[in-house]
C-alpha cells in the first residue's frame, strides 16, 4: 500500500487522509494526506514567489536534462508505475502499459519542445513609421500552472499538463482527480528525484471541494488547467481571476458515421475499440453510429459478436479487455440511462446488465430517441448507440445536433463521402476509417463548443504555458 504526507514543506500535518480504493474490488490500495487551507496557502504563494523572482528560474539545459531523467526513472519504475495506475484507475494490465509507454513519449516529447522553441521576426520597414526598426519575439513562461487533473488516464494525463508547465519554465501546482491520486505523486516524486526543485512542481489533495474551488480563482495563478466535466470546468472558469489564462478538456457524444461503402472489416473492430476501450471512460469513446440502411444488419450482428466475445473482467489479468467503471455509483446510472433508453423504444442488441457493483456488460443499442439521454448526454461507459439513417446527410445533421462537439469519423472507401464528413461535421477532429478515440500525444486535442476550451496535445500546451514578448530595436543602421 502506498502512503503518501503531505508533501507542502511546511504546512500543518493534518489527520485526515484520502482513502484509494480499487475501483474493481473496493480494496484499499494507498492514503494521501490531505492539505487545509494554510498549506494551499503556502503552495500557491511559494510558486508566485518563484515564478516572480527570476533569479531563480531554471533555463533551457536545466529544464532538458530535468526532463530526460524524468523519462528514464519512468522506463526504470515502468512496472510500479502500471501497477498503481491500474490498481486506482481500473483500466486493464494491456491499455495500462500502452498509456505509460505514451507518457514516456510524452515527457521526452517535452524536451523536444524546448529544442525546437523559437520566436519569430516581426516585419518592419513596411510604412515611413516603422522604418529603421528591427522587431523579435521570443518566449517566456506565462506563470504560476494551476492542474486539475481527471481519473482516466491517471499517468498520461498528469503527463500532458505537468511536463509542457515544466518544459516552458511555470511552477505547476498538481491536484489529481480524488479517485486517482497515486499516480500524481509518484510522478511527482519522480520528478523531484530526476532534479526538479521541489517548490517548481507541488502535488496536493485540497481538504474540501470548496478550497479546491478558492486556489483555481487565486490571482496569483498564471494559467489553470482542467480535464474533467464540463460543469465544473465551466463554473471554476467563470471564477477565474482577472488575465488568467485557461484550459478546458471535457467530454463529448462522439458521432461516427458508417457510410453505405464503407469497409466492415475494417470498421467493426474499430467501433469494438473505441467504444468499448477502458470501458467507454475516455472524452472522445465512440457512443453515436450513424450507418446507412444497408449496412445495419449486418453491423448489428458483427457489433453483437464482437461485443459478447470481449473479457471483463480484473484489470490485472492480461486477457482482460473491459475493466471496472470507476465508482459502482457509475455502474447504477449507465443501467438506469439503458434501462430508460430501451423502455423509450430503443432495441437492446446485447450487453445492457451489470456484471458486478463495478463491471458492466459492454452494450449495443438501436435507435434510441434522439432526446434519450444515451443520446444527448455523454454516456462515459461501454455502451455504444446504433441510429439507422437514409443518408448522409441525415447522419450529418444528427452528429451535429449536440451542443457538445470534440472528435469525429467516417467509415468509406469513397474519398468525396469522406471529404464531406470532414467538411461538414461539427468537429476539432475527423477520422477517416478510423474510431473516434485515436489520438496521438503530439497532435492538437480540442474540444469545441461545450466540450472544452483551447488546444491540448503537448506542444500545443506548452506554447499555451507561454507568452510572446516581442522587442523592437531602432537604429538608423538597419
Amino acid at each position: 500500500m502506498l502512503d503518501f504526507a503531505c508533501s507542502i514543506d511546511g504546512a500543518p500535518r493534518t489527520d485526515d487522509w484520502l482513502e484509494v480504493t480499487s475501483p474493481y474490488d473496493n480494496s484499499v490500495i494507498g492514503r494521501i494526506e490531505k492539505v487545509e487551507a494554510q498549506g494551499v496557502e503556502i503552495a500557491l504563494e511559494r510558486a508566485h514567489s518563484l515564478f516572480r523572482d527570476r533569479s531563480q528560474w531554471l533555463d533551457p539545459p536545466q529544464r532538458i536534462d530535468i526532463i530526460r531523467k524524468l523519462a528514464d526513472l519512468m522506463e526504470a519504475n515502468r512496472e510500479q508505475l502500471i501497477q498503481v495506475a491500474l490498481a486506482e484507475g481500473g483500466k486493464p494490465y494491456r491499455d495500462t502499459l500502452v498509456e505509460l509507454e505514451r507518457a514516456i513519449d510524452g515527457v521526452r516529447n517535452c524536451a523536444e519542445c524546448i529544442r525546437s522553441d523559437s520566436g519569430r521576426e516581426i516585419p518592419m520597414g513596411m510604412t515611413p513609421s516603422s522604418l529603421n526598426r528591427l522587431a523579435m519575439t521570443s518566449r517566456e513562461p506565462i506563470g504560476v500552472v494551476l492542474a486539475f487533473s481527471a481519473f482516466n488516464h491517471p499517468l498520461n494525463l498528469i503527463v500532458h499538463q505537468v511536463g509542457p508547465a515544466v518544459a516552458a519554465g511555470c511552477p505547476v501546482i498538481v491536484k489529481p482527480a480524488q479517485d486517482t491520486p497515486l499516480s500524481a505523486f509518484l510522478l511527482t516524486k519522480l520528478l523531484h528525484e530526476a532534479g526538479l526543485p521541489r517548490q517548481w512542481c507541488q502535488c496536493l489533495v485540497p481538504a474540501s471541494r470548496e478550497l479546491s474551488s478558492s486556489m483555481a480563482s487565486d490571482a496569483r495563478l498564471g494559467f489553470f488547467s482542467f480535464i474533467g466535466s464540463g460543469d465544473v470546468g465551466w463554473m471554476l472558469r467563470s471564477n477565474l481571476a482577472p488575465g488568467v489564462r485557461c484550459a478546458l478538456e471535457h467530454g463529448g457524444v462522439a458521432p461516427l458515421i458508417v457510410a453505405d461503402d464503407a469497409d466492415l472489416d475494417l470498421a467493426v473492430p474499430g467501433i469494438l475499440k473505441g467504444g468499448f476501450y477502458h470501458a467507454g471512460q475516455v472524452c472522445v469513446s465512440v457512443q453515436r453510429i450513424y450507418v446507412c440502411r444497408g449496412n445495419t444488419q449486418e453491423l448489428l450482428q458483427r457489433l453483437k459478436q464482437g461485443a459478447e466475445q470481449l473479457v471483463c473482467g480484473d484489470p490485472a489479468d492480461p486477457a482482460t479487455e473491459v475493466g471496472p467503471l470507476i465508482r459502482a455509483r457509475e455502474t447504477d446510472r449507465i443501467h438506469d440511462w439503458v434501462t430508460e433508453a430501451v423502455g423509450q423504444g430503443a432495441e437492446l442488441i446485447c450487453g445492457g446488465e451489470p456484471i458486478s457493483e463495478s463491471l458492466y456488460r459492454p452494450t449495443v443499442l438501436l435507435n434510441p430517441p434522439l432526446h434519450a439521454k444515451v443520446s444527448e448526454l455523454e454516456v462515459f461507459g461501454p455502451v455504444v448507440c446504433v441510429y439507422e439513417v437514409e443518408d448522409i446527410n441525415t447522419a450529418i445533421a444528427w452528429a451535429n445536433s449536440l451542443p457538445a462537439a470534440f472528435q469525429g469519423a467516417v467509415y468509406t472507401d469513397n474519398v468525396d463521402t469522406a471529404m464531406k464528413v470532414y467538411s461538414e461535421l461539427d468537429a476539432a477532429a475527423v477520422m477517416v476509417n478510423d474510431h473516434t478515440a485515436f489520438r496521438v500525444d503530439w497532435m492538437p486535442f480540442a474540444g469545441l463548443r461545450e466540450s472544452g476550451l483551447g488546444v491540448g496535445g503537448i506542444p500545443y500546451t506548452y506554447e499555451e504555458m507561454q507568452i510572446d514578448k516581442m522587442l523592437v530595436i531602432q537604429s538608423a543602421h538597419i
